[in-house]
């Protein structure tokens, strides 16, 4: 279940939080499935500032990360893949949401490679979803191209990165 704030569905667990703290900063577990066919990568089209991206989503309360990855993908675009590889863990940068909402993620990225079906924008978080060759991606932020790139190695035994502050 999820409220409605703009375009972008709000999970119930942070909508309760949302309740007793407002709009301060919160640090929530996320995940960025980059889903592989062949030479290509699945991408959805976000409703909320219509940017291209592989399928990202925010982990449930005793949920894990890799089912999260599955699940998110299944419902932003119909697609059913699988875990193969923790490609890269980090900290995202703070955002601030269209609502106000002060959060920051830690993102795990992980390798998906496709089980079955053909891409559509299966929920209103999407407003397009296709695949795109590995080679001629849409134009999309300098963050979102890394994890493509470290996810998209064909290694399945390449090692997870782990992004680490200066010391």
């Amino acid at each position: 279940m999820s409220a409605k704030h703009l375009t972008m569905p709000i999970p119930e667990f942070i909508v309760e939080l949302r309740r007793h703290i407002g709009h301060a900063p919160l640090w929530l577990g996320g995940i960025t499935a980059v889903v592989i066919r062949d030479q290509q990568v699945l991408l959805i089209q976000r409703s909320d500032n219509h940017a291209w991206t592989p399928v990202t989503g925010i982990v449930e309360p005793g949920e894990n990360p890799a089912d999260c990855a599955v699940r998110e993908v299944l419902e932003e675009s119909g697609i059913r893949a699988v875990a193969r590889r923790l490609a890269w863990v980090h900290v995202t940068r703070p955002i601030v949401h269209a609502n106000g909402d002060h959060a920051q993620y830690l993102d795990h990225v992980f390798r998906m490679d496709w089980v079955g079906g053909e891409p559509f924008p299966a929920d209103d978080e999407s407003l397009q979803a296709r695949w795109f060759d590995l080679a001629d991606t849409p134009d999309m932020s300098d963050d979102m191209c890394r994890r493509i790139e470290l996810a998209g190695d064909c290694s399945l035994d390449s090692p997870t990165v782990f992004e680490t502050a200066p010391s």
